[in-house]
Protein backbone atom coordinates (compact mmCIF):
# COMPACT_ATOMS: atom_id res chain seq x y z
CA UNK A 1 0.00 0.00 0.00
CA UNK A 2 1.53 3.39 -1.13
CA UNK A 3 0.20 6.19 0.94
CA UNK A 4 0.71 10.18 -0.04
CA UNK A 5 0.30 12.86 2.09
CA UNK A 6 -0.08 16.50 0.40
CA UNK A 7 -0.78 19.21 2.56
CA UNK A 8 0.17 23.36 2.89
CA UNK A 9 0.32 23.39 6.38
CA UNK A 10 4.06 22.77 6.60
CA UNK A 11 6.49 25.09 7.75
CA UNK A 12 9.39 26.15 10.01
CA UNK A 13 6.76 27.41 13.04
CA UNK A 14 3.87 24.69 12.12
CA UNK A 15 2.33 23.04 14.71
CA UNK A 16 0.36 19.84 15.39
CA UNK A 17 -0.33 19.10 11.67
CA UNK A 18 3.39 19.03 10.98
CA UNK A 19 4.06 16.90 14.12
CA UNK A 20 1.46 14.73 12.21
CA UNK A 21 2.38 14.18 9.15
CA UNK A 22 6.24 13.55 10.60
CA UNK A 23 5.09 11.21 13.72
CA UNK A 24 3.25 9.18 10.44
CA UNK A 25 6.40 9.24 8.16
CA UNK A 26 8.30 7.96 10.33
CA UNK A 27 5.93 5.30 11.86
CA UNK A 28 5.04 3.76 8.14
CA UNK A 29 8.69 3.84 7.11
CA UNK A 30 9.18 0.83 9.49
CA UNK A 31 5.81 -0.99 8.30
CA UNK A 32 6.28 -3.82 5.73
CA UNK A 33 3.96 -3.52 3.15
CA UNK A 34 3.36 0.27 3.33
CA UNK A 35 4.97 3.10 1.94
CA UNK A 36 4.48 6.97 2.99
CA UNK A 37 4.92 9.81 0.38
CA UNK A 38 4.68 13.36 1.99
CA UNK A 39 4.54 16.10 -0.96
CA UNK A 40 4.79 19.72 1.04
CA UNK A 41 5.58 23.49 -0.02
CA UNK A 42 9.92 24.21 -0.01
CA UNK A 43 12.00 26.99 -1.31
CA UNK A 44 12.86 23.94 -4.15
CA UNK A 45 11.66 20.91 -5.29
CA UNK A 46 14.00 18.72 -3.71
CA UNK A 47 13.37 15.00 -1.96
CA UNK A 48 15.27 16.38 1.08
CA UNK A 49 14.66 13.19 3.36
CA UNK A 50 13.57 9.71 1.70
CA UNK A 51 10.38 10.15 0.65
CA UNK A 52 9.39 13.35 1.59
CA UNK A 53 8.96 15.52 -1.32
CA UNK A 54 9.27 19.85 -1.22
CA UNK A 55 8.01 21.72 -4.69
CA UNK A 56 9.61 25.11 -4.63
CA UNK A 57 8.00 26.39 -8.57
CA UNK A 58 6.07 29.40 -7.89
CA UNK A 59 5.18 29.80 -4.60
CA UNK A 60 4.28 32.73 -2.27
CA UNK A 61 6.23 32.85 1.13
CA UNK A 62 3.60 34.28 3.88
CA UNK A 63 3.24 34.12 7.26
CA UNK A 64 5.34 32.04 9.91
CA UNK A 65 7.03 30.59 6.86
CA UNK A 66 4.00 29.09 4.88
CA UNK A 67 4.40 29.02 0.98
CA UNK A 68 1.12 29.31 -1.02
CA UNK A 69 2.12 27.53 -4.21
CA UNK A 70 0.51 29.30 -7.53
CA UNK A 71 0.80 26.24 -10.02
CA UNK A 72 -1.70 23.46 -9.14
CA UNK A 73 -1.10 22.15 -12.43
CA UNK A 74 2.38 21.00 -11.56
CA UNK A 75 1.69 19.63 -7.96
CA UNK A 76 -1.47 17.55 -9.37
CA UNK A 77 1.50 15.90 -12.27
CA UNK A 78 4.35 15.12 -9.50
CA UNK A 79 1.56 14.00 -7.21
CA UNK A 80 0.37 11.79 -9.91
CA UNK A 81 3.87 10.30 -10.79
CA UNK A 82 4.31 9.26 -7.28
CA UNK A 83 1.37 6.43 -8.01
CA UNK A 84 -0.18 6.37 -4.56
CA UNK A 85 -3.15 4.27 -4.23
CA UNK A 86 -4.45 6.72 -0.90
CA UNK A 87 -3.95 10.16 -1.59
CA UNK A 88 -4.41 12.24 1.96
CA UNK A 89 -5.00 15.69 1.97
CA UNK A 90 -4.36 18.12 5.10
CA UNK A 91 -5.96 21.07 4.21
CA UNK A 92 -9.31 22.36 1.73
CA UNK A 93 -7.50 24.94 -0.26
CA UNK A 94 -6.75 24.58 -3.86
CA UNK A 95 -3.86 22.06 -3.41
CA UNK A 96 -6.99 20.00 -2.70
CA UNK A 97 -8.35 20.15 -5.91
CA UNK A 98 -4.92 19.69 -7.91
CA UNK A 99 -4.96 16.11 -5.49
CA UNK A 100 -8.39 15.17 -6.39
CA UNK A 101 -7.21 15.25 -10.46
CA UNK A 102 -4.30 13.74 -9.56
CA UNK A 103 -6.19 10.66 -8.22
CA UNK A 104 -8.35 10.62 -11.36
CA UNK A 105 -5.07 10.16 -13.12
CA UNK A 106 -3.61 7.37 -11.19
CA UNK A 107 -6.48 5.53 -9.91
CA UNK A 108 -6.12 6.56 -6.03
CA UNK A 109 -8.48 6.58 -3.23
CA UNK A 110 -9.05 9.84 -1.37
CA UNK A 111 -8.76 11.18 1.50
CA UNK A 112 -9.33 14.55 2.83
CA UNK A 113 -8.05 15.37 6.64
CA UNK A 114 -10.21 18.14 8.35
CA UNK A 115 -7.73 19.63 10.68
CA UNK A 116 -9.10 22.66 10.66
CA UNK A 117 -12.75 24.07 11.09
CA UNK A 118 -12.60 26.67 8.05
CA UNK A 119 -16.46 27.71 8.69
CA UNK A 120 -15.73 28.51 12.09
CA UNK A 121 -12.67 30.11 11.38
CA UNK A 122 -14.15 32.61 8.75
CA UNK A 123 -17.32 33.31 10.83
CA UNK A 124 -14.98 34.48 13.56
CA UNK A 125 -13.25 36.62 11.48
CA UNK A 126 -15.48 37.99 8.58
CA UNK A 127 -19.10 37.55 9.91
CA UNK A 128 -21.78 34.74 9.71
CA UNK A 129 -22.34 35.16 5.40
CA UNK A 130 -18.83 34.33 4.43
CA UNK A 131 -19.49 32.02 6.96
CA UNK A 132 -22.35 29.86 5.36
CA UNK A 133 -20.46 30.35 1.76
CA UNK A 134 -17.10 28.11 3.40
CA UNK A 135 -19.45 25.74 4.60
CA UNK A 136 -21.24 25.31 1.04
CA UNK A 137 -17.45 25.21 -0.24
CA UNK A 138 -16.46 23.05 2.15
CA UNK A 139 -19.80 20.21 1.40
CA UNK A 140 -18.85 20.95 -2.91
CA UNK A 141 -15.18 20.16 -2.21
CA UNK A 142 -15.89 17.08 -0.07
CA UNK A 143 -18.25 15.83 -1.51
CA UNK A 144 -16.20 14.61 -4.27
CA UNK A 145 -14.16 12.59 -1.50
CA UNK A 146 -13.81 9.14 -0.60
CA UNK A 147 -13.66 9.35 2.90
CA UNK A 148 -13.32 12.48 5.35
CA UNK A 149 -11.64 12.41 8.63
CA UNK A 150 -12.26 14.22 11.87
CA UNK A 151 -9.98 14.91 14.82
CA UNK A 152 -12.63 14.70 17.19
CA UNK A 153 -16.64 13.92 17.77
CA UNK A 154 -17.26 17.93 17.60
CA UNK A 155 -15.56 18.36 14.28
CA UNK A 156 -17.28 15.01 12.93
CA UNK A 157 -20.39 16.58 14.17
CA UNK A 158 -20.25 20.09 12.54
CA UNK A 159 -19.68 18.14 9.26
CA UNK A 160 -22.51 16.18 8.98
CA UNK A 161 -24.37 19.12 10.21
CA UNK A 162 -23.29 20.67 7.15
CA UNK A 163 -24.60 17.47 4.85
CA UNK A 164 -21.07 16.12 4.76
CA UNK A 165 -21.12 12.25 4.33
CA UNK A 166 -18.25 9.81 4.94
CA UNK A 167 -17.13 11.02 8.13
CA UNK A 168 -14.88 8.87 10.56
CA UNK A 169 -13.42 9.78 13.87
CA UNK A 170 -9.60 9.60 13.51
CA UNK A 171 -7.41 10.86 17.14
CA UNK A 172 -4.25 12.76 16.50
CA UNK A 173 -1.79 11.10 18.83
CA UNK A 174 1.67 11.54 20.41
CA UNK A 175 5.09 9.87 21.04
CA UNK A 176 4.78 8.93 24.11
CA UNK A 177 8.74 7.99 24.12
CA UNK A 178 9.62 11.46 23.15
CA UNK A 179 6.66 13.17 25.61
CA UNK A 180 7.56 11.07 28.81
CA UNK A 181 7.53 12.14 32.61
CA UNK A 182 11.30 11.11 32.86
CA UNK A 183 12.02 14.51 30.72
CA UNK A 184 11.11 16.52 33.95
CA UNK A 185 14.46 18.40 34.57
CA UNK A 186 14.48 20.47 38.05
CA UNK A 187 17.19 22.70 36.60
CA UNK A 188 14.49 24.50 34.37
CA UNK A 189 13.48 26.36 37.73
CA UNK A 190 16.63 27.51 38.10
CA UNK A 191 17.19 28.74 35.03
CA UNK A 192 14.54 30.53 34.59
CA UNK A 193 14.93 31.82 38.30
CA UNK A 194 11.98 30.69 39.52
CA UNK A 195 11.60 29.28 43.55
CA UNK A 196 11.24 25.98 43.60
CA UNK A 197 7.75 26.14 45.17
CA UNK A 198 6.38 28.36 42.53
CA UNK A 199 3.29 26.84 40.38
CA UNK A 200 4.45 26.78 37.19
CA UNK A 201 2.23 26.36 34.33
CA UNK A 202 3.10 26.04 30.62
CA UNK A 203 1.77 27.13 27.08
CA UNK A 204 2.98 25.47 23.80
CA UNK A 205 1.50 26.87 20.43
CA UNK A 206 1.45 29.36 17.90
CA UNK A 207 0.66 33.41 19.38
CA UNK A 208 -2.59 32.91 17.14
CA UNK A 209 -5.96 34.63 17.90
CA UNK A 210 -7.52 31.60 18.53
CA UNK A 211 -5.12 30.58 21.32
CA UNK A 212 -6.55 33.39 23.53
CA UNK A 213 -2.55 33.92 24.93
CA UNK A 214 -4.68 37.93 26.40
CA UNK A 215 -6.55 35.89 28.82
CA UNK A 216 -3.35 34.03 30.04
CA UNK A 217 -1.72 36.73 30.54
CA UNK A 218 -4.68 38.31 31.85
CA UNK A 219 -5.24 35.33 34.42
CA UNK A 220 -1.87 35.14 35.67
CA UNK A 221 -1.73 38.88 36.20
CA UNK A 222 -4.54 38.31 38.61
CA UNK A 223 -2.73 34.85 40.27
CA UNK A 224 -0.14 37.10 41.05
CA UNK A 225 2.89 35.97 42.41
CA UNK A 226 3.29 32.29 43.68
CA UNK A 227 2.40 31.13 39.83
CA UNK A 228 4.22 31.58 37.10
CA UNK A 229 3.18 30.81 33.08
CA UNK A 230 6.19 29.52 30.71
CA UNK A 231 4.78 30.64 26.83
CA UNK A 232 6.47 28.79 24.20
CA UNK A 233 6.10 30.04 20.79
CA UNK A 234 5.85 33.48 20.45
CA UNK A 235 7.84 36.53 20.18
CA UNK A 236 7.53 39.42 22.94
CA UNK A 237 4.86 42.05 21.99
CA UNK A 238 4.18 43.73 24.86
CA UNK A 239 4.77 44.19 28.22
CA UNK A 240 4.60 40.85 29.91
CA UNK A 241 4.16 40.76 34.28
CA UNK A 242 7.22 39.06 35.87
CA UNK A 243 5.30 36.06 36.44
CA UNK A 244 5.14 35.09 32.55
CA UNK A 245 8.18 34.48 30.77
CA UNK A 246 7.88 34.02 26.71
CA UNK A 247 10.39 31.57 25.20
CA UNK A 248 10.85 31.12 20.92
CA UNK A 249 9.39 28.33 18.95
CA UNK A 250 10.69 24.72 19.83
CA UNK A 251 11.25 22.90 16.81
CA UNK A 252 12.96 20.25 18.75
CA UNK A 253 10.68 17.84 19.94
CA UNK A 254 12.77 16.17 22.99
CA UNK A 255 13.53 20.01 24.17
CA UNK A 256 9.78 20.92 23.61
CA UNK A 257 9.30 17.55 26.20
CA UNK A 258 11.89 18.74 28.64
CA UNK A 259 9.77 22.16 28.99
CA UNK A 260 6.72 20.56 29.28
CA UNK A 261 7.64 17.86 31.32
CA UNK A 262 9.48 20.22 33.69
CA UNK A 263 6.16 22.38 34.61
CA UNK A 264 3.46 21.55 36.91
CA UNK A 265 0.40 21.99 34.90
CA UNK A 266 -0.17 23.30 30.95
CA UNK A 267 -2.82 25.58 30.75
CA UNK A 268 -4.63 26.11 27.28
CA UNK A 269 -7.41 28.94 27.49
CA UNK A 270 -7.65 28.35 23.30
CA UNK A 271 -11.91 27.94 22.11
CA UNK A 272 -11.06 26.65 18.64
CA UNK A 273 -9.03 23.29 18.97
CA UNK A 274 -10.57 20.99 16.61
CA UNK A 275 -8.24 18.32 18.55
CA UNK A 276 -5.86 19.70 21.41
CA UNK A 277 -2.62 17.62 20.53
CA UNK A 278 -0.70 19.76 22.61
CA UNK A 279 -2.99 18.80 25.56
CA UNK A 280 -2.29 15.39 24.90
CA UNK A 281 1.50 15.72 24.22
CA UNK A 282 1.71 17.26 28.26
CA UNK A 283 -0.62 14.58 29.34
CA UNK A 284 1.73 12.19 27.90
CA UNK A 285 4.46 13.80 30.00
CA UNK A 286 2.58 13.52 33.05
CA UNK A 287 1.04 16.96 33.69
CA UNK A 288 -2.53 17.86 34.50
CA UNK A 289 -4.55 20.23 31.92
CA UNK A 290 -6.83 23.18 32.90
CA UNK A 291 -8.53 24.56 29.63
CA UNK A 292 -12.07 26.00 28.42
CA UNK A 293 -15.70 24.35 27.42
CA UNK A 294 -14.74 24.84 23.83
CA UNK A 295 -13.61 23.39 21.20
CA UNK A 296 -12.71 19.68 21.42
CA UNK A 297 -10.53 20.27 24.65
CA UNK A 298 -13.61 19.33 26.75
CA UNK A 299 -13.21 15.14 24.99
CA UNK A 300 -9.59 15.13 26.47
CA UNK A 301 -9.92 16.84 29.94
CA UNK A 302 -12.32 16.19 33.11
CA UNK A 303 -11.86 16.44 36.68
CA UNK A 304 -9.30 12.95 36.91
CA UNK A 305 -6.95 14.97 34.66
CA UNK A 306 -7.69 18.82 35.15
CA UNK A 307 -9.93 21.11 35.23
CA UNK A 308 -12.38 22.89 33.06
CA UNK A 309 -13.40 26.84 32.65
CA UNK A 310 -15.82 28.66 30.91
CA UNK A 311 -14.10 30.35 28.34
CA UNK A 312 -13.06 33.46 27.76
CA UNK A 313 -13.27 34.19 31.97
CA UNK A 314 -10.33 35.39 33.24
CA UNK A 315 -11.02 34.55 37.04
CA UNK A 316 -12.86 31.35 36.02
CA UNK A 317 -9.77 30.48 34.15
CA UNK A 318 -7.38 31.47 37.78
CA UNK A 319 -9.65 29.15 39.83
CA UNK A 320 -9.58 26.26 38.05
CA UNK A 321 -5.44 26.69 38.10
CA UNK A 322 -5.70 26.66 41.55
CA UNK A 323 -8.30 23.96 41.98
CA UNK A 324 -5.84 21.97 40.44
CA UNK A 325 -2.75 22.87 42.27
CA UNK A 326 -4.88 22.28 45.13
CA UNK A 327 -5.01 19.10 44.72
CA UNK A 328 -2.92 16.13 43.93
CA UNK A 329 -1.57 16.96 40.80
CA UNK A 330 0.80 13.58 40.77
CA UNK A 331 -2.07 11.69 40.78
CA UNK A 332 -3.21 13.55 38.21
CA UNK A 333 -0.41 13.54 35.64
CA UNK A 334 -0.14 9.74 36.25
CA UNK A 335 -4.38 9.12 35.22
CA UNK A 336 -3.34 11.77 32.30
CA UNK A 337 -0.62 9.62 31.13
CA UNK A 338 -2.32 6.08 31.28
CA UNK A 339 -5.38 7.59 28.98
CA UNK A 340 -2.90 8.70 26.54
CA UNK A 341 -0.62 5.69 26.56
CA UNK A 342 -4.37 3.41 25.97
CA UNK A 343 -6.01 5.87 23.34
CA UNK A 344 -3.52 8.45 21.82
CA UNK A 345 -0.10 6.47 20.95
CA UNK A 346 1.12 7.04 17.46
CA UNK A 347 1.33 3.12 16.99
CA UNK A 348 -2.51 2.73 17.73
CA UNK A 349 -3.71 5.56 15.99
CA UNK A 350 -1.75 5.09 13.04
CA UNK A 351 -3.10 1.30 13.08
CA UNK A 352 -6.44 2.42 13.05
CA UNK A 353 -5.92 4.62 10.12
CA UNK A 354 -4.24 1.99 8.23
CA UNK A 355 -7.31 -0.34 8.75
CA UNK A 356 -9.70 2.38 7.25
CA UNK A 357 -7.00 2.73 4.08
CA UNK A 358 -7.08 -1.11 3.59
CA UNK A 359 -10.95 -0.98 3.32
CA UNK A 360 -10.79 1.71 1.10
CA UNK A 361 -8.98 -0.03 -1.02
CA UNK A 362 -10.85 -3.34 -0.63
CA UNK A 363 -13.97 -1.25 -1.85
CA UNK A 364 -12.21 0.32 -5.07
CA UNK A 365 -11.04 -3.79 -5.70
CA UNK A 366 -15.02 -4.52 -5.74
CA UNK A 367 -15.59 -1.87 -7.64
CA UNK A 368 -13.07 -2.70 -10.17
CA UNK A 369 -14.56 -5.85 -10.02
CA UNK A 370 -18.15 -5.13 -10.56
CA UNK A 371 -17.39 -2.50 -13.58
CA UNK A 372 -15.47 -5.47 -15.35
CA UNK A 373 -18.47 -8.42 -14.50
CA UNK A 374 -20.35 -5.33 -15.74
CA UNK A 375 -18.89 -4.67 -19.03
CA UNK A 376 -18.90 -8.92 -19.67
CA UNK A 377 -22.22 -8.74 -19.51
CA UNK A 378 -23.10 -6.03 -22.13
CA UNK A 379 -20.01 -7.02 -24.24
CA UNK A 380 -19.99 -11.16 -24.28
CA UNK A 381 -22.76 -11.76 -27.19
CA UNK A 382 -25.76 -14.11 -25.15
CA UNK A 383 -25.53 -17.94 -27.13
CA UNK A 384 -28.41 -18.83 -28.78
Amino acid sequence: MHIADISLFFAPHSGGVKRYLLAKHGHLAGRTGVRHSLLVPGATSAEIEPGIFTRGDWNIACAGGYRVPLRPARWRSALAALRPDVIEVGDPYHLAWAALAAAKDCGAMTVAFAHSDLPRMIASRFGRLAGRAADAYLRRLYSRFDLIQAPSRLIAQRLRDSGIARIVVQPLGVDTHVFHPARRDARLREELGLAADVRLSIFAGRMAREKDVPLLLRTFARLGRGYHLILVGGERREALSTNVTMLPYEQDPLRLARLIASADALVHAGTQETFGLIAVEAMACGLPVVGVRAGALPELIDDSVGALAEAGDARALGAAIEKVHAGDTAAMGRRARLRVERRYSWPSVFDLQLDRYARLLRTRSHAFVAAAEAADSVETPSRP
